[in-house]
C-alpha cells in the first residue's frame, strides 16, 4: 500500500511539474510616444526567443500570452528607437511602452527581428500603410500634402484624372470606397472638386488601405477601406505646429487639459486664393475651409473616452447669382473599457452629414440635398492566446437620404417650393473575426459577418405594371421609362423591401523561410448604398440612394493570391499579388439617362455586373539615405449589363466593356533622398493608360446639320497620362535656445510641363467649318513653395 502510495504521489509530483512548467502568463499594456503620450498604432512588440510577435491596436493596446520564463521584448517602429526590455514573466504583468523618435536617439540599437519578419508571417494581405511623414513628402500639385494623391502611387489605386475627385481600386468605382475619419463616414472626400483632399495631415495619426483581405469588421462597401485615425493630442505640454502655402495655410494646436491624463487637439486650414481675384477684377470666388478637433481624458488604466470631430465647406461662386456650398460634419464620441489583460472593447457613438447646397438666384430657387446616418458600434479584441485572436462586435447604421429640396429665394420667383422623395434605410451587422497560428509556419485568418438592410417606408413609392419601372421599346430597340400606374403612401415604420447576407472572409499565410511567404484571401461584401452618377469622377451633385424595392444589392466576390519577400534583413521587401473580383448587380443607366433632380431613378437604371482583374508589383527599398517604391499594375476592369429576356438587346447590346476607370498600365515612382541634415529630395514620376471614353466613329447631315454618332461603349481611350514631379526640404540647423522651427519646402509638379488630355471632345472649327478634335489640358507646371513650422 505504501508503495502505491510513493507511486502515485511520485507521478502527481512529475505531473504537477509538468503544468507548472507549461503555465502561462499574460503581458500587456500600451504604447505612447515619448513626447506627446499619444497612443501608438501598429507597433509590433517581438518576442525572438519564440519566434512570435503581436502589433498594437487602434488605440495604442496590446496583449501577448507566453509561458513563464525570462524574455527580451523587443518593441519596433518605423522612425522611433527600438527598445529592448528584459522580463521575468512569472505572473500576469502589464508594461507600458514610451517610444523615441529616431532623431532624439542617442546611440544606436541593432534589432535583429524587425517587424518586417512577423508581417511576412500574417495572414493579412492587400492592405498598404503610409506614414504621415511620407505624405508631407510627396510632390503634389500647389505642394499641399496630401492623403488622397499620395495613395495614388500605390499598386491598384487610380483615380480618373487630374481635377478628378475620389480614387478607384483594383477597379473599382468611386462609390465603392468605404472612407473613415476616426470611424465615421466621409461621403466626399474631396475640397476644391478633387484638387484636396479633406484630410489635414498635420491631424492625422495613422493611415491603412484595405484593397483586399478585409477583416469582417468592415462592411457596407466593396472595392477598399481607407481607416484614418486622428491624433488624441498631447498630453504632456502645448504644441503648435502648421503651414504657410500658396493658396492655402493650416494651424495646428494641442495640448494637456489635465497633464499625463487628458489632453485636446485643434487645427483648421484654409485656401485664400480668391482674396486675390478682386485685384483682377474677377468677382467669382473657390475656396475651402475645414476643421478638426479631438478630446481624450484617461478615467482611469481601464476606461478612456474620447470626443472628436470634423466640419469641412467648400464654396463656388460665380458673382452672387451662383453659389454652390458643400461639405461633410462627422462627430464620434467612444469609449475605450479593458475588462481584463486579454478582453479590450470599445463602444461608438457616431454621427455623419453630407452636405450639398446651390443658390441660384438668376433663376430664383435655393436647392439642398444631402445624407445623414446615426452609427452605433460596440467592438470587442479577444487575446485568447499568443497562437488565437478573437475581433467580434455590432453595428447598426440609420440613414436619412434627402435627394433635394427646392426653395424660392424670393417672393418673385414664381417658384414653388418641392421636396423629392426622402428616403430612409436601417443596417445592422454583427461579425466574427479570428487570426489564428496553427503551426509555425501557416497563419489563418477567418471570419464572418451577417450584414441585414432594411428599407423604410417613404412619403411616396410608384407602382408600376408587372413591377418593372423601365421598358425596353423593341420597335426602335431602346429602353424607356415606364409611367407609374399607382402612387403608395407607406408608413415610415414599414418595410419596403429587405436584404441579408453573409459575408464569408478567409485568409492565409505560409512562410517560406524567414523572409518570404504565400498568402490568399478571399473576401466576400454586400454593398447596399449607390452613388448615382454617370460620369467618371464623382461631382458634388450626385447623390446616394439605398437598395430597396428596384435596386438590388451590389455583392462582391474577390481572391487574391501573393507573394512576400524580405531582402537583405529587410532593408529591401518585394509585394506580389494576383486578383479577380467579380460583382453582381452593378447598376447601370439607360441611353439617355436624367439623374439630376429625378425623383424616380429606377426608370433610368438596370442591374448588370462587373468584373475585375490583375496582378500588382511593389519593390520598396526601407533603409537608408535613398528610400522609396516602385509599383507597377497590370489591370482589367468591364462591365456589362445582358437584356433581361432574349429579345432585349441590353446594355451595349449586352457585351463587357471596359468601366471609365479601366487602366491597363499603372506605373507609380517615388524616391526620397536625405543630402544631410539641412537638404532633403524628393521625386514620383506616374504613367498611365489613358482612361476610356467615347469618340464619334462616323457622321450624317440631318437637316442642314452635322450629326454624329457612336459606337460601343467605353471603345476608345484618351491619350496616355505621364507626369514627373519633384520637391526640395529645407531644413536650418536647430537653434537649441530657438523654440520655433521651420521647413520650407520647393516643390515643381509636372516638371516637363505635359499636357495631358483631360477630355477631348469634337467640335465645328468656325474658320475652316471643319470638325475637329479639341484636347482640353487642366495643368501644365506648377511651382509651389510651403513654409512649415512648429514651436
Amino acid at each position: 500500500m505504501n508503495k502505491r502510495l510513493f507511486c502515485f504521489s511520485s507521478l502527481y509530483f512529475l505531473f504537477s511539474c509538468f503544468l507548472f512548467s507549461q503555465q502561462k502568463f499574460t503581458l500587456s499594456g500600451t504604447v505612447s510616444e515619448a513626447s506627446s503620450n499619444e497612443t501608438m498604432i501598429g507597433v509590433t512588440i517581438a518576442v525572438p526567443e519564440l519566434n512570435t510577435g503581436v502589433t498594437t491596436n487602434e488605440y495604442g493596446f496590446y496583449s501577448i500570452t507566453l509561458p513563464k520564463g525570462e524574455y527580451q521584448i523587443q518593441v519596433g517602429y518605423l522612425g522611433f528607437q527600438d527598445q529592448i526590455q528584459s522580463i521575468n514573466l512569472t505572473e500576469n504583468s502589464k508594461l507600458n511602452f514610451l517610444m523615441v523618435e529616431e532623431a532624439e536617439q542617442l546611440e544606436e540599437v541593432i534589432v535583429t527581428d524587425t517587424s518586417d519578419k512577423l508581417d511576412i508571417r500574417k495572414p493579412q494581405m492587400s492592405v498598404n500603410t503610409m506614414s504621415v511623414g511620407t505624405i508631407k513628402k510627396i510632390p503634389v500639385i500647389l505642394g499641399e500634402a496630401d492623403v488622397i494623391k499620395s495613395i495614388l502611387l500605390l499598386p491598384g489605386v487610380t483615380n480618373a484624372g487630374e481635377g478628378s475627385s475620389g480614387f478607384n481600386v483594383r477597379g473599382g468605382a468611386v462609390d465603392q470606397n468605404l472612407i473613415l475619419l476616426d470611424e465615421a463616414t466621409i461621403f466626399n472626400s474631396s475640397h476644391l472638386f478633387g484638387f484636396f483632399s479633406v484630410f489635414n495631415p498635420d491631424a492625422i495619426k495613422d493611415i491603412k488601405l484595405y484593397k483586399g483581405g478585409i477583416p469582417a469588421r468592415y462592411g457596407g462597401r466593396l472595392s477598399s477601406v481607407l481607416d484614418i485615425f486622428q491624433k488624441e493630442g498631447n498630453s504632456k505640454e502645448l504644441k503648435v505646429n502648421g503651414g504657410i502655402g500658396l493658396v492655402a495655410s493650416r494651424l495646428l494646436v494641442e495640448g494637456p487639459l489635465k497633464k499625463d491624463k487628458a489632453a485636446f487637439l485643434i487645427g483648421g486650414r484654409s485656401s485664400y486664393a480668391h482674396l486675390f481675384l478682386p485685384l483682377f477684377d474677377v468677382d467669382n470666388t473657390a475656396y475651402f475651409y475645414d476643421l478638426n478637433t479631438k478630446i481624450n481624458f484617461k478615467i482611469n488604466p481601464n476606461n478612456n473616452i474620447f470626443l472628436s470631430g470634423y466640419f469641412g465647406r467648400d464654396v463656388f461662386s460665380i458673382s452672387d447669382s451662383f453659389v454652390n456650398t458643400y461639405g461633410n460634419a462627422v462627430g464620434n464620441f467612444r469609449w475605450n473599457h479593458l475588462f481584463s489583460s486579454k478582453l479590450f472593447s470599445n463602444l461608438s457613438l457616431i454621427y455623419s452629414d453630407y452636405y450639398y447646397g446651390l443658390k441660384l438666384d438668376f433663376v430664383g430657387f435655393n436647392w439642398n440635398s444631402g445624407i445623414q446616418n446615426f452609427n452605433v458600434k460596440y467592438d470587442l479584441k479577444h487575446y485568447l492566446n499568443d497562437q488565437l485572436r478573437i475581433n467580434y462586435g455590432l453595428n447598426n447604421i440609420y440613414y436619412r437620404f434627402n435627394p433635394g429640396k427646392i426653395e424660392p429665394s424670393n417672393s418673385s420667383s414664381g417658384i414653388l417650393e418641392d421636396q423629392l422623395i426622402q428616403k430612409y434605410a436601417n443596417e445592422f451587422a454583427a461579425y466574427v473575426d479570428m487570426e489564428h497560428q496553427v503551426t509555425p509556419k501557416l497563419s489563418l485568418g477567418y471570419g464572418l459577418r451577417l450584414s441585414y438592410f432594411n428599407r423604410l417606408g417613404q412619403d411616396e413609392l410608384n407602382v408600376y405594371e408587372n413591377n418593372n419601372p423601365v421598358l425596353f421599346n423593341s420597335t426602335i430597340q431602346i429602353y424607356q421609362e415606364a409611367d407609374p400606374i399607382d402612387v403608395l403612401t407607406p408608413k415610415r415604420s414599414e418595410s419596403l423591401a429587405k436584404f441579408t447576407n453573409l459575408e464569408p472572409r478567409f485568409s492565409l499565410s505560409y512562410l517560406i523561410n524567414d523572409n518570404s511567404s504565400l498568402k490568399a484571401s478571399y473576401t466576400r461584401l454586400a454593398q447596399y448604398l449607390h452613388l448615382i452618377s454617370n460620369t467618371s469622377s464623382p461631382t458634388p451633385l450626385d447623390v446616394w440612394t439605398p437598395s430597396g424595392p428596384f435596386i438590388e444589392p451590389q455583392l462582391l466576390d474577390q481572391y487574391a493570391l501573393g507573394y512576400f519577400q524580405n531582402l537583405k534583413e529587410g532593408d529591401y521587401s518585394v509585394e506580389t499579388e494576383l486578383f479577380y473580383k467579380d460583382i453582381q448587380n452593378r447598376i447601370d443607366y439607360i441611353d439617355g439617362a436624367n439623374l439630376i433632380a429625378n425623383d424616380a431613378i429606377e426608370q433610368v437604371i438596370l442591374n448588370g455586373e462587373a468584373r475585375a482583374y490583375g496582378l500588382e508589383f511593389l519593390f520598396r527599398k526601407n533603409m537608408g539615405k535613398l528610400q522609396g517604391w516602385l509599383a507597377y499594375t497590370l489591370s482589367k476592369s468591364e462591365q456589362r449589363t445582358p437584356g433581361r429576356n432574349s429579345s432585349e438587346t441590353g446594355i451595349n447590346n449586352g457585351k463587357w466593356y471596359n468601366t471609365p476607370y479601366d487602366k491597363t498600365h499603372d506605373i507609380s515612382v517615388y524616391g526620397n533622398y536625405d543630402l544631410n541634415e539641412k537638404w532633403s529630395f524628393n521625386a514620383n514620376f506616374v504613367f498611365q493608360t489613358g482612361q476610356p471614353t467615347n469618340y464619334p466613329i462616323g457622321q450624317y447631315e440631318f437637316q442642314g446639320m452635322t450629326v454624329p454618332y457612336y459606337g460601343e461603349r467605353n471603345q476608345e481611350r484618351l491619350p496616355s497620362y505621364n507626369r514627373l514631379d519633384l520637391s526640395a526640404s529645407l531644413t536650418p540647423r536647430k537653434n537649441k535656445n530657438r523654440k520655433l522651427q521651420g521647413e520650407w519646402v520647393f516643390s515643381l509638379y509636372n516638371v516637363y510641363n505635359r499636357k495631358n488630355a483631360a477630355s477631348i471632345s469634337f467640335s465645328r472649327n468656325e474658320d475652316t467649318n471643319v470638325n475637329e478634335a479639341v484636347r482640353t489640358s487642366i495643368f501644365g507646371i506648377v511651382p509651389a513653395v510651403t513654409y512649415n513650422f512648429k514651436f
